[in-house]
């Protein structure tokens, strides 16, 4: 007995791709930078410091006076000598006319004018101690800064990019085929 059958026999269709990838290229230039310092503007005022020295009282302590000075002090000592001596006459003078009173004025008077006073021994120091005055006025400085800024100046760059696109190629690499067959086979 024969069957009748059918035989199909299929070849799955092959595709075929071909890519080339694509290229991306980028280049970032550094950016223009230019900075310039300006110098700082210094300003120094100083009002000088000034030193007062008074050295009257050491040049009189070493009796180098001015002459004028010398004839003041001069007389004031000439007028004080002669109102003591007439202070000491009159008052011996006194004495001398009480002689009844007792006492002997007159050999205590001669007494006191034969001898002079003792002198007291000591250091002395010429020119005295501080005899020179000193009046000190420190110096005033004055410091004016004023900064400047630094000037800064920057250019950007643009990257400069290069883009290669990539591809893709499709081919029927194998065509699909359906074969079908009409077979009687015996049984």
């Amino acid at each position: 007995m024969e069957f009748p059958q059918i035989r199909m026999q299929s070849q799955l269709a092959k595709i075929q791709m071909n890519q080339s990838d694509a290229k991306l290229e980028i280049k970032q230039p550094k950016a223009d930078l230019s900075i310039q310092q300006p110098p700082a503007e210094v300003s120094i005022q100083t009002v000088p410091g000034k030193l007062q020295m008074d050295q009257t009282k050491a040049w009189e302590d070493m009796n180098l006076k001015h002459i004028f000075r010398l004839n003041t002090e001069f007389a004031q000592e000439g007028i004080k000598k002669a109102q003591e001596g007439t202070a000491r006459r009159a008052r011996e003078g006194t004495e001398i006319m009480r002689i009844e009173n007792g006492g002997s004025p007159i050999p205590r008077q001669a007494v006191s004018h034969a001898f002079s006073k003792m002198k007291s021994i000591g250091i002395q120091f010429i020119p005295s101690h501080f005899s020179v005055q000193t009046n000190y006025q420190p110096a005033d400085v004055q410091i004016n800064i004023k900064t400047n800024e630094p000037i800064i100046e920057a250019t950007t760059n643009k990257p400069i990019i290069h883009y290669s696109p990539g591809s893709l190629q499709t081919s029927l690499m194998q065509k699909a085929e359906l074969d079908i067959e009409f077979v009687n086979i015996s049984v």
